[in-house]
């Protein structure tokens, strides 16, 4: 969508609120949707995928750092991150696409290069959670890094309802559960929400969303 600059230049305007709404809604139904059709195919084939989770410290698993983060272990795993990918997901997204996936390359990578690094010998780890706690880390700060009033009103609310569950997350009592992974992907999630911090002469240009 143009309009005219009063130079006579065509410039781009932001993208209406309910557009940029739609588009994000349309992605994360799209993302959590190839989640299941993966658990899906994983199922069928008497768990086949569930060798791209990373195994810690063999070279060769290095390949699996981004793709593990698609991989889960059942239906009750992929379930369990559902929601909360949508949701967090969904809201990072209103930010514009662009900053949204590079957020989460750095979320998936840095995760993956972490657990792999440091996660306990002869395990097996993958599923959403990493990112998860990265966005959730992305979304509460982006609003304080950015001082965006409406921003810092989201992340108090986001992290009212699920913080104490995020805590919980990192706990290493859990058993079968990568609290080393959710702790990478938190401190990767605060790393994105500064490295693609939107200044303020951003947010009052018109531009894409």
């Amino acid at each position: 969508m143009t309009y005219e600059d009063g130079s006579g230049r065509a410039a781009v305007r932001r993208r209406p609120t309910r557009e940029r709404a739609l588009t994000a809604g349309k992605v994360m139904l799209a993302w959590v949707a190839l989640l299941w059709l993966l658990e899906a195919v994983d199922a069928a084939s008497g768990h086949a995928l569930d060798t791209f989770g990373i195994q810690p410290r063999e070279a060769s698993e290095l390949i699996d750092v981004v793709p593990a983060s698609f991989i889960h272990f059942g239906f009750a795993h992929v379930a369990a991150n559902s929601i909360p990918l949508l949701v967090l997901g969904f809201v990072a997204a209103l930010g514009g696409l662009r900053r949204f996936f590079l957020a989460c390359a750095l979320i998936v990578v840095a995760d993956g290069l972490g657990v792999w690094l440091v996660a306990p010998s002869h395990t097996n780890t993958a599923g959403a959670s990493g990112l998860i706690f990265g966005l959730f880390a992305f979304v509460v700060l982006s609003g304080f890094v950015e001082r965006r009033p409406l921003g810092i009103v989201v992340g108090v609310l986001i992290a009212a309802y699920w913080g104490t569950s995020f805590l919980a997350g990192l706990s290493p009592t859990n058993d079968g559960v990568s609290w080393q992974g959710h702790l990478i992907g938190l401190a990767a999630g605060v790393a994105a929400a500064f490295v693609f911090r939107r200044r303020p002469s951003d947010l009052d240009r018109p531009g894409p969303a």
